[in-house]
């Protein structure tokens, strides 16, 4: 296959893009085009890796209002109507609604994948469906799954040793919930404890930390301590981290120092941390949004996620990462003009880097054959007019493919709108 009159987002010039059995071979202004070669004209739009997703609940989506929609939009209201929804859940049902949202991912651009997967339930039925659906797509996604402790490690019953059997059965990530834990002592003790795991199954770690209005909650500091102490920061996330919105100034100055030493990674989630945030305030009302734009001028790895696509936590969603995308630049507050050209690098780049996967991502020579072409002339184009993908291709085939639309108005004459400039 040879992909002709490519934009890549590092070069001035249109460049051909060569692929053979499955890997990238030659990137260069003018390539021969050989008998019986597939064709696919890029017409100078924008090629980039393909999307994303580093927080996803697959085995939760696809339940909004099941066996009842969260009224307040807490996210305990939203924890307590999946308790309920759990005592009806078996395989086939994960694998079936997993298997939607994730073809609608697919559609979206979207081919790497972490899903955070509930380990508080004594049968693990969404763990074990998700193993097996991993292995299902993996020719279509990388999956990589997290052992997530929805209602606790130590406040669930035999929390810990559901969590430690899911790594057994395969899970690639190990998680925590520290903040929604019954105490600080047991939340910083279920820190310790995924620590100890993380390195005796060596799998890389990702926490749900501080997703709570409350400037008490401080259990980053705990996971980054950790991180440096034990040199895991590249193999170590925290997710959502809302709580910062509320620090104050010094303690946040401090933090960061920390952050920085430590090498951690960071996941906000835009859609839904501005949905679930900010319940319990009047006015003024927190966004509740980590500080990813201070995250971004340290030069700390930031990136943004989904967390949910229409389930107890977010009625919403089609997988649709530019969604997430724009919101977050909105919320932010990263709107010049070369922050939001640069800006695909928050649901790409900075997101293989937090699922540590960079030996197989990005348009280079040798690497494996995984792009997306977007019908757009560069990054601030793709963000603003909302662009589908246009193509995603995976080690070299076609996955998904989408016919451009056309939008006509009849005013003074018959014109074809395009919302260019």
């Amino acid at each position: 296959m040879i992909i002709k009159n490519a934009k890549l987002e590092d070069k001035a010039q249109l460049v051909d893009i060569k692929i053979e059995n499955g890997c990238f071979t030659e990137i260069a202004p003018m390539i021969e085009v050989g008998e019986h070669e597939e064709i696919i004209d890029a017409k100078g739009w924008l090629v980039v890796p393909p999307f994303v997703e580093p927080h996803i609940h697959l085995d939760t989506t696809l339940t909004a209002g099941e066996p009842r929609w969260n009224e307040s939009g807490t996210l305990f209201e939203g924890i307590q109507c999946w308790s309920e929804r759990k005592e009806a859940l078996n395989k086939e049902d994960v694998k079936n609604r997993a298997r939607q949202a994730i073809k609608w991912q697919v559609a979206n651009g979207i081919q790497f994948i972490r899903t955070h997967v509930d380990t508080t339930d004594p049968e693990l039925t969404a763990i074990k469906a998700l193993v097996e659906l991993r292995e299902e797509l993996k020719d279509f996604v990388t999956l990589q799954i997290v052992a997530f402790p929805q209602e606790g490690i130590l406040s669930y019953p035999d929390g810990l040793e559901l969590l430690e059997e899911a790594l057994k059965l395969g899970a690639d990530v190990i998680g925590a919930i520290p903040h929604f834990e019954f105490t600080r002592e047991y939340g910083v003790a279920s820190i310790e404890k995924i620590f100890e795991l993380g390195k005796k199954y060596d799998v890389l770690i990702d926490v749900h930390c501080d997703e709570i209005d409350d400037e008490q909650s401080r259990f980053i500091e705990v996971v980054a301590t950790k991180a440096y102490e034990n040199q895991m920061g590249h193999k170590v996330t925290a997710s959502h981290t809302t709580a910062m919105h509320s620090y104050n100034g010094a303690y946040a100055y401090k933090l960061f120092r920390l952050l920085k030493m430590s090498g951690i990674n960071f996941v906000a989630n835009p859609l839904v941390n501005i949905h679930l945030q900010g319940r319990f305030d009047t006015y003024p009302k927190r966004r509740g949004i980590t500080r990813v734009k201070e995250m971004l001028e340290a030069d700390i790895n930031v990136c943004f996620g989904h967390d949910d696509i229409f389930d107890p936590w977010y009625p919403l969603g089609t997988g649709n990462m530019l969604q997430v995308l724009h919101m977050g630049l909105h919320v932010c507050q990263i709107m010049g003009y070369g922050q939001i050209n640069e800006s695909l690098k928050l649901i790409g780049k900075n997101s293989a880097k937090a699922l540590n996967i960079q030996d197989q991502y990005g348009i280079e020579e040798g690497k494996p054959a995984n792009l997306i072409i977007l019908p757009a002339e560069n990054g601030y184009d793709a963000v603003r007019r909302q662009v589908p993908v246009a193509y995603s291709i995976r080690k070299g085939k076609v996955i998904a493919q989408t016919q451009i639309g056309e939008t006509t108005v009849y005013l003074d004459k018959e014109e074809m709108i395009d919302f260019k400039k």
